[in-house]
Protein backbone atom coordinates (compact mmCIF):
# COMPACT_ATOMS: atom_id res chain seq x y z
CA UNK A 1 0.00 0.00 0.00
CA UNK A 2 1.28 3.73 -1.01
CA UNK A 3 -0.23 6.90 -0.24
CA UNK A 4 1.14 8.65 -3.49
CA UNK A 5 -0.66 12.23 -3.20
CA UNK A 6 -2.08 14.93 -1.23
CA UNK A 7 -3.78 18.33 -2.18
CA UNK A 8 -6.44 19.96 0.00
CA UNK A 9 -7.26 16.97 2.73
CA UNK A 10 -7.98 14.73 -0.15
CA UNK A 11 -5.99 11.62 -0.39
CA UNK A 12 -4.93 8.60 -2.96
CA UNK A 13 -4.09 5.19 -1.79
CA UNK A 14 -2.02 3.03 -4.31
CA UNK A 15 -2.49 -0.95 -3.95
CA UNK A 16 -0.16 -2.89 -5.48
CA UNK A 17 -1.73 -5.74 -5.66
CA UNK A 18 -6.09 -6.35 -6.70
CA UNK A 19 -6.57 -8.95 -4.15
CA UNK A 20 -7.12 -8.93 -0.43
CA UNK A 21 -8.42 -11.28 2.27
CA UNK A 22 -8.48 -8.30 4.19
CA UNK A 23 -9.53 -4.72 4.36
CA UNK A 24 -6.99 -1.65 3.84
CA UNK A 25 -7.90 1.11 6.52
CA UNK A 26 -6.58 4.62 6.82
CA UNK A 27 -6.73 7.52 9.11
CA UNK A 28 -5.80 11.04 9.76
CA UNK A 29 -4.62 11.86 13.41
CA UNK A 30 -3.99 15.45 14.94
CA UNK A 31 -1.47 14.28 18.11
CA UNK A 32 0.12 16.29 20.74
CA UNK A 33 3.83 14.55 21.38
CA UNK A 34 4.90 16.39 24.94
CA UNK A 35 7.75 14.05 25.42
CA UNK A 36 10.84 12.51 22.66
CA UNK A 37 11.05 9.10 20.89
CA UNK A 38 13.69 8.30 23.27
CA UNK A 39 11.48 8.54 26.31
CA UNK A 40 8.91 5.97 25.25
CA UNK A 41 9.29 3.40 27.68
CA UNK A 42 7.30 -0.03 28.29
CA UNK A 43 4.63 0.47 25.56
CA UNK A 44 4.15 4.42 26.84
CA UNK A 45 4.17 6.87 24.46
CA UNK A 46 4.56 10.94 25.36
CA UNK A 47 1.49 11.35 22.81
CA UNK A 48 -2.14 12.36 23.04
CA UNK A 49 -4.36 11.86 19.54
CA UNK A 50 -6.00 15.07 20.09
CA UNK A 51 -8.56 14.20 16.87
CA UNK A 52 -8.59 10.76 15.39
CA UNK A 53 -10.83 9.95 12.17
CA UNK A 54 -10.50 6.22 10.46
CA UNK A 55 -12.18 4.87 7.37
CA UNK A 56 -11.81 2.22 5.21
CA UNK A 57 -10.61 2.29 1.79
CA UNK A 58 -10.30 -0.95 -0.07
CA UNK A 59 -12.76 -2.72 -0.72
CA UNK A 60 -14.84 0.16 -1.25
CA UNK A 61 -17.51 0.64 0.90
CA UNK A 62 -20.19 2.08 -1.43
CA UNK A 63 -21.21 5.60 -2.30
CA UNK A 64 -18.95 8.14 -3.81
CA UNK A 65 -18.05 11.86 -3.27
CA UNK A 66 -16.47 14.68 -5.51
CA UNK A 67 -13.09 14.31 -6.45
CA UNK A 68 -10.63 17.36 -6.79
CA UNK A 69 -8.90 17.54 -10.16
CA UNK A 70 -5.54 17.01 -7.65
CA UNK A 71 -7.54 13.53 -7.40
CA UNK A 72 -8.86 12.86 -10.83
CA UNK A 73 -5.01 13.17 -12.35
CA UNK A 74 -3.39 10.79 -9.81
CA UNK A 75 -6.53 8.21 -10.37
CA UNK A 76 -5.23 8.77 -14.52
CA UNK A 77 -1.94 7.92 -13.54
CA UNK A 78 -2.35 5.34 -10.86
CA UNK A 79 -5.15 3.59 -12.92
CA UNK A 80 -8.01 1.33 -11.54
CA UNK A 81 -5.60 0.29 -8.20
CA UNK A 82 -6.04 3.58 -7.18
CA UNK A 83 -8.77 4.61 -4.50
CA UNK A 84 -9.42 8.64 -3.83
CA UNK A 85 -10.91 9.43 -0.48
CA UNK A 86 -11.43 12.66 2.14
CA UNK A 87 -10.98 13.74 5.63
CA UNK A 88 -12.60 17.00 6.91
CA UNK A 89 -10.83 18.35 9.61
CA UNK A 90 -13.38 20.13 12.09
CA UNK A 91 -12.51 23.52 12.14
CA UNK A 92 -11.53 23.70 16.24
CA UNK A 93 -8.24 21.56 15.52
CA UNK A 94 -4.53 23.78 16.18
CA UNK A 95 -2.11 23.98 13.30
CA UNK A 96 0.79 22.50 12.95
CA UNK A 97 3.27 23.61 15.92
CA UNK A 98 6.65 22.80 17.40
CA UNK A 99 8.47 23.40 20.00
CA UNK A 100 11.76 24.24 19.52
CA UNK A 101 14.05 22.10 20.86
CA UNK A 102 17.32 22.67 23.00
CA UNK A 103 21.15 22.46 21.48
CA UNK A 104 21.25 18.89 22.98
CA UNK A 105 18.27 17.49 22.59
CA UNK A 106 17.25 14.83 20.11
CA UNK A 107 14.54 12.51 18.63
CA UNK A 108 10.85 14.28 17.58
CA UNK A 109 10.38 17.62 18.45
CA UNK A 110 7.27 18.52 20.90
CA UNK A 111 4.54 19.55 19.37
CA UNK A 112 1.52 19.35 17.45
CA UNK A 113 1.54 17.38 13.97
CA UNK A 114 -0.93 15.87 12.04
CA UNK A 115 -0.15 12.35 10.67
CA UNK A 116 -1.71 10.23 7.84
CA UNK A 117 -1.91 6.41 8.52
CA UNK A 118 -2.97 3.62 5.62
CA UNK A 119 -2.30 -0.30 6.90
CA UNK A 120 -3.76 -3.71 6.34
CA UNK A 121 -6.26 -5.22 8.58
CA UNK A 122 -8.58 -7.42 9.44
CA UNK A 123 -10.67 -4.63 11.67
CA UNK A 124 -10.11 -1.25 11.82
CA UNK A 125 -9.44 -1.03 15.13
CA UNK A 126 -8.77 -4.32 16.49
CA UNK A 127 -5.66 -4.03 19.85
CA UNK A 128 -5.17 -7.79 19.72
CA UNK A 129 -4.33 -8.14 16.25
CA UNK A 130 -0.78 -7.58 15.21
CA UNK A 131 0.03 -4.92 12.45
CA UNK A 132 3.29 -5.35 10.13
CA UNK A 133 5.13 -2.39 9.73
CA UNK A 134 5.33 -3.78 5.86
CA UNK A 135 1.33 -3.38 5.60
CA UNK A 136 1.68 0.15 6.93
CA UNK A 137 2.56 3.22 5.50
CA UNK A 138 2.87 6.87 6.58
CA UNK A 139 2.39 10.23 5.59
CA UNK A 140 3.24 13.62 7.82
CA UNK A 141 0.95 16.75 6.60
CA UNK A 142 1.21 20.24 7.77
CA UNK A 143 -1.98 21.95 8.80
CA UNK A 144 -1.85 25.97 8.29
CA UNK A 145 -4.55 28.98 8.90
CA UNK A 146 -5.33 31.98 6.49
CA UNK A 147 -5.06 35.16 8.39
CA UNK A 148 -8.22 36.94 7.17
CA UNK A 149 -8.73 38.88 4.10
CA UNK A 150 -9.64 42.64 5.98
CA UNK A 151 -6.40 43.78 8.08
CA UNK A 152 -8.45 46.09 10.82
CA UNK A 153 -7.15 48.78 13.13
CA UNK A 154 -4.60 47.36 15.68
CA UNK A 155 -5.07 47.78 19.78
CA UNK A 156 -4.50 50.56 21.39
CA UNK A 157 -4.18 50.28 25.29
CA UNK A 158 -2.95 53.19 27.65
CA UNK A 159 -1.80 53.84 31.44
CA UNK A 160 -1.04 56.35 33.86
CA UNK A 161 1.12 55.93 36.62
CA UNK A 162 2.15 58.34 39.50
CA UNK A 163 5.52 59.11 41.63
CA UNK A 164 5.98 59.87 44.80
CA UNK A 165 6.94 63.54 45.24
CA UNK A 166 4.88 64.63 42.00
CA UNK A 167 1.92 65.07 42.03
CA UNK A 168 0.84 64.51 38.79
CA UNK A 169 1.29 61.26 36.60
CA UNK A 170 3.04 59.80 33.53
CA UNK A 171 0.45 59.16 30.55
CA UNK A 172 1.73 56.66 27.92
CA UNK A 173 -0.36 55.22 24.92
CA UNK A 174 0.44 52.94 22.81
CA UNK A 175 -0.90 51.57 19.87
CA UNK A 176 -0.84 49.15 16.60
CA UNK A 177 -0.74 50.37 12.82
CA UNK A 178 -2.97 47.02 12.16
CA UNK A 179 -4.07 44.19 13.63
CA UNK A 180 -1.98 41.52 11.31
CA UNK A 181 1.17 41.01 10.42
CA UNK A 182 2.91 38.57 8.17
CA UNK A 183 5.90 37.26 8.84
CA UNK A 184 8.92 39.37 8.41
CA UNK A 185 7.19 42.26 8.80
CA UNK A 186 8.04 45.12 10.74
CA UNK A 187 5.88 45.95 13.40
CA UNK A 188 4.71 50.22 14.08
CA UNK A 189 4.18 50.60 17.16
CA UNK A 190 2.71 54.57 18.03
CA UNK A 191 3.81 55.41 21.02
CA UNK A 192 2.08 58.81 22.91
CA UNK A 193 3.58 60.48 25.90
CA UNK A 194 2.11 63.17 28.39
CA UNK A 195 4.76 63.67 30.91
CA UNK A 196 3.12 65.94 33.13
CA UNK A 197 5.49 65.10 36.28
CA UNK A 198 8.81 66.87 37.11
CA UNK A 199 11.09 63.53 36.18
CA UNK A 200 12.55 63.10 32.48
CA UNK A 201 11.59 60.01 30.37
CA UNK A 202 15.17 58.59 29.61
CA UNK A 203 14.27 55.75 27.84
CA UNK A 204 11.68 53.58 25.72
CA UNK A 205 11.91 50.15 25.31
CA UNK A 206 9.31 48.02 23.05
CA UNK A 207 9.32 44.33 23.24
CA UNK A 208 7.41 41.58 21.94
CA UNK A 209 6.74 38.29 23.67
CA UNK A 210 5.05 34.68 22.73
CA UNK A 211 2.67 33.60 24.93
CA UNK A 212 2.08 29.39 24.60
CA UNK A 213 -0.77 28.14 26.05
CA UNK A 214 -0.34 24.33 26.28
CA UNK A 215 -3.67 23.28 26.74
CA UNK A 216 -4.26 19.45 27.66
CA UNK A 217 -5.19 17.94 30.50
CA UNK A 218 -4.86 21.61 31.93
CA UNK A 219 -3.79 24.81 30.55
CA UNK A 220 -0.10 26.31 30.96
CA UNK A 221 1.08 29.70 29.69
CA UNK A 222 4.68 30.15 28.58
CA UNK A 223 5.97 33.54 28.13
CA UNK A 224 9.20 34.27 25.75
CA UNK A 225 10.34 37.15 24.77
CA UNK A 226 11.08 36.75 20.38
CA UNK A 227 11.95 40.81 20.42
CA UNK A 228 12.77 43.65 22.07
CA UNK A 229 14.61 47.15 21.94
CA UNK A 230 15.69 50.39 23.68
CA UNK A 231 14.99 53.30 21.37
CA UNK A 232 17.01 56.55 23.41
CA UNK A 233 14.29 59.45 22.79
CA UNK A 234 13.88 61.11 26.07
CA UNK A 235 11.08 63.44 27.22
CA UNK A 236 11.47 65.92 29.40
CA UNK A 237 9.61 66.86 32.08
CA UNK A 238 5.98 69.07 31.76
CA UNK A 239 6.16 67.96 28.09
CA UNK A 240 4.72 65.61 25.50
CA UNK A 241 5.85 63.63 23.10
CA UNK A 242 4.70 61.10 19.73
CA UNK A 243 6.46 59.02 17.91
CA UNK A 244 6.31 55.40 15.64
CA UNK A 245 9.27 52.49 16.42
CA UNK A 246 9.38 49.65 14.17
CA UNK A 247 10.55 46.44 15.87
CA UNK A 248 10.70 42.74 13.68
CA UNK A 249 10.57 39.92 15.39
CA UNK A 250 12.26 37.12 13.46
CA UNK A 251 12.95 33.65 14.04
CA UNK A 252 16.91 34.13 12.75
CA UNK A 253 17.38 35.95 16.20
CA UNK A 254 16.08 33.22 18.54
CA UNK A 255 17.34 30.01 17.10
CA UNK A 256 18.67 29.08 20.66
CA UNK A 257 15.42 29.73 22.91
CA UNK A 258 14.50 26.08 23.90
CA UNK A 259 10.87 25.79 23.97
CA UNK A 260 10.14 28.49 21.32
CA UNK A 261 6.82 27.42 19.60
CA UNK A 262 7.40 27.53 15.79
CA UNK A 263 5.38 26.88 12.79
CA UNK A 264 5.23 22.93 12.08
CA UNK A 265 7.61 22.22 9.56
CA UNK A 266 8.10 18.81 7.15
CA UNK A 267 11.66 17.33 7.79
CA UNK A 268 14.46 19.83 7.37
CA UNK A 269 12.29 22.52 6.18
CA UNK A 270 13.22 26.56 7.39
CA UNK A 271 10.02 27.52 9.31
CA UNK A 272 8.56 31.41 11.17
CA UNK A 273 7.93 32.08 14.63
CA UNK A 274 4.33 30.17 15.55
CA UNK A 275 1.51 32.46 14.16
CA UNK A 276 -1.16 33.51 16.30
CA UNK A 277 -4.00 30.54 16.54
CA UNK A 278 -7.25 32.12 14.96
CA UNK A 279 -10.29 29.96 16.28
CA UNK A 280 -12.63 29.17 13.68
CA UNK A 281 -14.67 26.64 15.84
CA UNK A 282 -17.24 26.89 19.18
CA UNK A 283 -15.56 24.40 20.91
CA UNK A 284 -12.10 25.72 22.95
CA UNK A 285 -9.02 24.25 21.31
CA UNK A 286 -6.85 21.66 22.36
CA UNK A 287 -3.58 21.50 22.04
CA UNK A 288 -0.81 24.82 21.41
CA UNK A 289 -2.50 28.16 21.49
CA UNK A 290 -0.42 30.90 20.27
CA UNK A 291 -0.75 34.36 20.60
CA UNK A 292 1.47 37.87 21.01
CA UNK A 293 1.84 40.56 23.07
CA UNK A 294 3.53 43.95 22.21
CA UNK A 295 5.23 45.91 25.34
CA UNK A 296 6.22 49.29 25.61
CA UNK A 297 8.19 50.11 28.68
CA UNK A 298 9.64 53.78 29.93
CA UNK A 299 12.34 54.04 32.35
CA UNK A 300 11.95 57.22 33.92
CA UNK A 301 15.11 58.97 35.82
CA UNK A 302 14.93 58.38 39.68
CA UNK A 303 11.42 56.61 39.08
CA UNK A 304 11.74 53.54 37.97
Amino acid sequence: VEIVGAWQNCILIYTETTHFSTAVYVYLACAFRYGSDDLDVIGLTFRRDIWLHRIQVYPPTGGSEAKSPMMESLLKKVGEQGHAFSFQMPPNLPCSVSLQPGLNDSGKACGVDFEIKAYIANAPDNPDEVIQKKDTCRLMIRKIQFAPANNKAGAKADLSKQFMMSDKPVHLEASLEKEVYYHGDPITVKVQINNETNKTVKKIKISVNQLTSVVLYSSDTYVKEVCAQEFGETVNAISTFEKSFQVTPLLANNKEKRGLAVDGRLKDQDTNLASTTLSQGEKEMQGIIISYKVKVTLTVSSGG
